[in-house]
């Protein structure tokens, strides 16, 4: 039992145990919704776009508001700059739904066809344990990214709330097993991490 009050690991894992059915609620409700993205792609990739233009154009009309409250201060223009360059993408992302889901679409695959060949090559060159797996994931996004560039402007449409659909769903996944986990610790006994 010292180990228990020694680790702070161990004694969260004790205090969260009795609160394994709202993270088990929890990841069923993340599940839920990531189906529902999934099968409603479009509506959440133009949800997705619009509540992210509002928040970057309410956050740019903050940022110009500080920037006019410290107007005396040396940062007064980068504060500025970043204001307008805020609000601007914000009022685009909203009046231009479409063209901002085909531009954050563009985006995310550059990030993976980058991402992809930086985790191939490197895992490659690298050759740490199971590194095949490493090379694998990184081809996987690679040929991912090369498949979005391939059919924008459709997948600009329907991708973004895909992926977020996968992303809560994977999530719940998680957050239940997590939840399955703490509820079958048997008490007092002490956690050993993977």
């Amino acid at each position: 039992m010292s180990e228990l009050t020694h680790n702070p690991l161990i004694a969260g894992m004790e205090e969260v145990r009795g609160s394994w059915g709202w993270f088990l609620a929890l990841g069923i409700l993340l599940a839920v919704l990531g189906v529902a993205c999934i099968v409603y792609d479009i509506t959440a990739t133009f949800t997705t776009v619009l509540v992210f233009g509002w928040l970057l154009l309410i956050s740019g009309v903050f940022a110009l508001v500080q920037a006019f409250t410290i107007g005396t201060w040396g940062g007064f223009f980068l504060y500025l700059l970043s204001a307008l360059f805020r609000g601007f993408t914000g009022y685009l992302l909203v009046r231009y739904p479409l063209l901002g889901a085909e531009s954050l679409t563009l985006v995310l695959a550059s990030f993976f066809i980058v991402g992809g060949l930086f985790r191939a090559i490197g895992a490659g060159m690298a050759q740490f344990p199971r590194w095949g797996w490493s090379v694998f994931s990184g081809v996987v996004s690679t040929v991912l990214g090369i498949l979005l560039l391939w059919q924008i402007p459709v997948t600009g449409i329907w991708f973004i709330g895909f992926a977020l659909g996968v992303d809560l769903i994977v999530d719940g996944i998680a957050v239940s097993a997590f939840a399955t986990a703490i509820h079958h610790l048997p008490k007092g006994t002490a956690y050993q991490p993977a």
